[in-house]
């Protein structure tokens, strides 16, 4: 049974996520230094600003991403001038570690994967956010994503679940 609350008539398709990092398993000792991991490889594949990892860490701090969701997500994000091309970075972890939650209670949610959507556009960023979320709401998909053992695989799982998501209906595109 499907709690998929994206509707089936969708329009037109709305532009894709490009997947620009994959990494599976990543072991890591907290939340920061999942972020630091992340973006230390983006900033060395040159898709974001120097001044991204440190935006990363500071926005998280200020505004936790975890999400209690099924299967517990973060999905961490900076101002779009830290990002040079857009896209989104999906690691799933060794182990679950403790995120801020997202909405400010001052508790924490034990994250099994972590969405990092990559927008270079402020306008974009609510729309983004709220694909991202219909489809981390897909707990068997996000569950075969965390069974990847390699970056290879998570990448091609990955791929053909961006592939598979609907579109958004024009209400939620903001038309």
């Amino acid at each position: 049974m499907s709690t998929d609350p994206r509707p089936s008539d969708a329009g037109e398709r709305a532009a894709p996520l490009v997947l620009r990092l994959a990494v599976a398993r990543l072991d890591a000792a907290d939340a920061e230094d999942v972020l630091r991991a992340l973006s230390g490889r983006l900033l060395a594949a040159g898709v974001v600003t120097a001044e991204f990892p440190d935006a990363l860490l500071d926005r998280e701090r200020r505004f936790p991403t975890g999400l209690p969701t099924p299967i517990p997500t973060a999905i961490p994000h900076a101002e779009p001038g830290h990002v040079l091309s857009p896209g989104l970075v999906l690691a799933t972890l060794r182990r679950p570690l403790p995120f801020g939650e997202m909405g400010g209670s001052g508790g924490t949610v034990g994250v099994s994967l972590v969405a990092m959507p990559l927008l270079t556009d402020a306008r974009e960023h609510l729309r983004a956010l709220r694909r991202l979320m219909g489809l981390l709401r897909d707990e068997a998909a996000v569950d075969h994503l965390l069974g990847a053992e390699d970056d290879s695989a998570l990448r091609e799982r990955a791929a053909a679940f961006l592939d598979a998501a609907p579109a958004e209906s024009a209400e939620e595109a903001g038309a």
